[in-house]
């Protein structure tokens, strides 16, 4: 008997009868752990922030005056950061205001804000909180 051409070919060609397949599996098993992770890193640190607020009520006083209450809570005492704006009826800014929350003020508190407006407001948007240590508002 004749061996078959694929053998004959393997020997001739110094080839050996082992899988990648074991190789692959085990590569994307790491890259999945370590995608799963850092997802899970992710979750924890962004669902945490330092600082959350949000805007309780805003009216409008005249043409040129907008008052909002800015409920500020924050996980630790850290100086925080918040920016609220007045937008006119075509959504243009028309007034913003930033305020300063002292590290060592209450950790939970509602502050009031005065906007002066360049023409009559017709909402109110806050854009959120900062801390030194986190950029993005919250």
């Amino acid at each position: 008997m004749t061996e078959p051409a694929s053998s004959t070919l393997d020997s001739r060609y110094g080839r050996t009868a082992r899988s990648r397949r074991p190789l692959i599996i085990g590569l994307v098993a790491v890259i999945a752990v370590a995608g799963l992770g850092w997802l899970l890193w992710a979750a924890v640190v962004g669902s945490n922030p330092p600082v959350t607020s949000r805007l309780l009520a805003f009216k409008i006083v005249s043409d040129t005056q907008v008052t909002a209450t800015v409920q500020v809570d924050r996980t630790k005492s850290v100086e925080a950061t918040c920016r609220v704006q007045a937008k006119a009826a075509d959504f243009s800014i028309v007034g913003e205001l930033t305020l300063t929350v002292p590290a060592d003020s209450p950790r939970n508190q509602s502050l009031p804000a005065t906007l002066t407006t360049q023409r009559t407001a017709t909402s109110v948007v806050l854009i959120g909180c900062t801390t030194a240590d986190s950029q993005r508002p919250h």
